[in-house]
C-alpha cells in the first residue's frame, strides 16, 4: 500500500521497498499551460557540477543511464527511471522540478503528484495543489538524496523563476540559443544522440502497452546548441499495475491575485522616476531605498506643499535635509526647529503628538505605535493578547484559541501565537514593548515570519507552521509562521530592520533573521565541526540560515538577536 508523504515528509528506501531500480511518475497540468519536468543530479554541494546530467527533453539519459527520462505514460504527464546502485558516486542527489513553459503562474495548477514505483506497486505518492503555491513559475517536487543511504523527501518548496533560473541555481550553465540556419553546414558537429540499448531491461511487473513515440518539440538548448535528437521509445520498467484508474483531470483554479508582496512598500510604483544620484564608490553597489521608506520620496527630497511629513521620511528644514537625518517628530515640513507651533499654550504643545488618520484601514502612528480601523475592511483583526494600548468606538475583544491541535504544534515548534479576535467598529491603537512596527500588505502571495515578530494580521490571511530542513542542529529542523493570502500583517523588529536580495550566497544568522518571502529556499547551514568546537573560544556562529531564490526574493534582518 502506499505511503501518502506531506510536504517535508522524509523516508530511507529501504523502508519504502526492498529494489533500487524505481519508477518516478508526475502528474501536473493545468489548462492551457505546458510544463517541463525535469531532474537535476545534484553533487555535495548541491550543484550541478556535471551538466550530463540534468536530464530533460533534450537529453533524456545520463551517461551510465542511471537515470532516464520515459516520457508520458500510465497517467503521469512525465516519468523516469532510477536506478540507484548504477548512480555514480559524485551524485548525491537527484532533484525532480516542474517549470512552467510560457506565461502562467503555479496557483494556476490542478491537482498533481509524484510517486515512485517498485516492481509495480507504487510505494509512496506525495500530491498537491494550486492552492499551496502563488506567482512562482516552477515548483521542486521531491528529491532522492543521498545520507547513508538513499532517502526520499516530499519537497513541493516554489521558485519564482523558470527553467533557465532553476538551472543556474544549481550552478549550472545557459547556453544562448543560436539562430536557425536554412540548411545544416557541412562539418559541423553531430548532435546528441543516446547511446544504444544492449540489454533488455529487467521486468518488475506486468508492462504496459507500448506508447508511439512522440516528435521532437523544439525548445532552448541548455548545453549544446544542436538540435534534439528524435527521442528514445518509452520503456515501462515499473509502471503501475494494469487496470489502474488515471487520476482524474485537472480542474481549473481561478488566478489569484498576481501582484507582488507590498512590504512597507519595497517597490517604487509605475512611472515613479527617481532624482539622479551620485555614482556610488567604485565596487560598492549603489545606495537603494530603506525598508519602510516612502515610494516616491528619496533621502534628500522634500514631500508636497501642505502634506505632512510621510512616516519616516525625512522632512527639510528650510532646504532639503542630509541623508538619513528624520524631522523631529510631529514637526511639521518646512517649519524651522524651535520655532513654536500655531496656537499656543497646552493646544501648541499637544499639537506635534497630534493622531494621523488617513483614511486607511492600517495606519502608523509612529515607529512603535499602529492604527486599524475596524470596518474599514469589514474583517476583524487578530492581534498578540494584551498589545492593546487605546481603542474608540464599539470594540470587542475576544479569545482566539487555536485548538487542541494548534497548542500541541504550537508548543513542539515554538510558534505558539497567544492571540485575542478585535472586531466591531471603531479605532484600535497596538503597540508591544516599543518595538518597531512595519505593516507588510499580501496581495496573495506569501511571507515567512518568526511567531514571536508577529503584532497583529487581518483575520482572512492564512497562517501555518513551515518546517525549515536542515543538518547538524538538534531535531533536526527549525519552524517559521507563513502567513498567505490578501491582507496586511503587523511585523515587529527591534531598531530598523535592512532588507537584502536573495543570491546563492545569502546567510543570516537564525537569531536576527525576522522575515523572508515564502517562494525562497531555506536551508540550515551548519559549520560545527570537531576541529573547531574541541576547543574552546569558537566564534559562536556555528547554525545558519541559507537562503536560496530566483530574482525578487529578499530577507528581512533586525539589528537585534533574540
Amino acid at each position: 500500500m502506499a505511503r501518502e508523504f506531506q510536504r517535508g515528509h522524509k523516508a530511507k528506501i529501504s523502508d519504502l521497498t526492498a529494489g533500487t531500480d524505481l519508477y518516478v511518475g508526475v502528474q501536473i497540468g493545468a489548462p492551457g499551460l505546458s510544463f517541463d519536468i525535469s531532474c537535476f543530479g545534484l553533487d555535495a554541494n548541491e550543484q550541478l557540477s556535471d551538466d550530463r546530467y540534468f536530464i530533460f527533453f533534450n537529453q533524456p539519459k545520463s551517461p551510465e543511464e542511471s537515470i532516464q527520462l520515459l516520457g508520458a505514460q500510465a497517467g503521469d504527464t512525465e516519468s523516469f527511471r532510477i536506478t540507484l546502485d548504477r548512480v555514480p558516486a559524485h551524485v548525491h542527489k537527484l532533484a525532480f522540478t516542474a517549470t512552467l513553459d510560457g506565461a502562467g503562474q503555479m496557483s494556476q495548477v490542478g491537482p498533481g503528484y509524484i510517486r515512485v514505483v517498485a516492481g509495480g506497486e507504487e510505494v509512496v505518492r506525495y500530491a498537491f495543489t494550486g492552492a499551496e503555491f502563488s506567482t512562482e513559475r516552477a515548483v521542486m517536487l521531491g528529491d532522492f538524496y543521498l545520507k547513508d543511504v538513499w532517502r526520499f523527501a516530499a519537497v513541493g518548496q516554489g521558485f519564482d523563476g523558470g527553467l533557465e533560473a532553476l538551472l543556474k541555481n544549481f550552478g549550472g550553465e545557459v547556453a544562448e540559443e543560436e539562430p536557425a540556419a536554412p540548411q545544416q553546414p557541412q562539418g559541423a558537429s553531430p548532435g546528441f544522440a543516446p547511446p544504444a540499448q544492449t540489454a533488455p531491461a529487467p521486468q518488475f511487473g506486468a508492462p504496459a502497452a507500448p506508447q508511439q513515440p512522440q516528435p521532437p518539440q523544439p525548445a532552448p538548448q541548455f548545453g549544446s546548441p544542436a538540435p534534439a535528437p528524435a527521442p528514445a521509445p518509452a520503456q515501462h520498467y515499473a509502471p503501475p499495475p494494469p487496470g489502474s484508474t488515471p487520476p482524474p483531470a485537472p480542474a481549473p483554479s481561478p488566478q489569484i491575485h498576481a501582484a507582488p508582496t507590498i512590504a512597507a512598500p519595497m517597490t517604487l510604483p509605475p512611472g515613479t522616476v527617481p532624482p539622479p544620484a551620485a555614482p556610488a564608490p567604485y565596487g560598492q553597489p549603489p545606495r537603494q531605498p530603506s525598508y519602510g521608506q516612502v515610494p516616491g520620496q528619496y533621502p534628500g527630497q522634500a514631500p508636497p506643499p501642505g502634506a505632512p511629513a510621510p512616516y519616516g521620511q525625512p522632512a527639510p528644514y528650510g532646504q532639503p535635509a542630509p541623508y538619513g537625518q528624520p524631522a523631529p517628530y510631529g514637526q511639521q515640513p518646512g517649519v524651522p526647529q524651535g520655532m513654536p507651533q500655531p496656537g499656543g499654550g497646552l493646544a501648541g504643545a499637544i499639537q506635534q503628538y497630534k493622531e494621523l488618520p488617513t483614511g486607511q484601514r492600517w495606519t502608523p502612528q509612529n515607529k512603535q505605535l499602529v492604527r486599524v480601523d475596524l470596518g474599514t475592511g469589514g474583517s476583524p483583526v487578530l492581534a498578540r493578547q494584551g498589545s492593546m494600548v487605546m481603542y474608540q468606538g464599539k470594540v470587542d475583544f475576544g479569545y482566539k484559541g487555536a485548538g487542541f491541535a494548534g497548542r500541541i504544534v504550537g508548543n513542539a515548534t515554538g510558534q505558539e501565537m497567544q492571540l485575542m479576535r478585535c472586531s466591531g467598529r471603531g479605532q484600535v491603537f497596538l503597540a508591544e514593548n516599543s518595538a518597531h512596527l512595519h505593516p507588510i500588505e499580501l496581495q496573495g502571495d506569501g511571507i515567512c515570519v518568526s511567531a514571536e515578530h508577529v503584532l497583529a494580521f487581518d483575520e482572512s490571511l492564512q497562517y501555518e507552521v513551515r518546517r525549515i530542513e536542515g543538518h547538524g542542529i538538534p531535531g533536526g529542523a527549525l519552524f517559521t509562521m507563513q502567513f498567505q493570502g490578501t491582507g496586511t500583517l503587523v511585523v515587529m523588529t527591534h531598531g530598523t530592520p535592512v532588507v537584502l536580495p536573495v543570491t546563492p550566497t545569502t546567510f543570516a544568522d537564525s537569531d536576527a533573521i525576522v522575515a523572508w518571502s515564502s517562494a525562497s529556499q531555506v536551508i540550515v547551514s551548519s559549520q560545527v565541526r570537531l576541529r573547531r568546537n574541541a576547543y574552546p573560544g569558537h566564534s559562536g556562529e556555528s547554525v545558519n540560515l541559507q537562503f536560496r531564490g530566483a530574482p525578487g526574493n529578499f530577507i528581512v534582518v533586525q539589528p537585534y538577536e533574540v
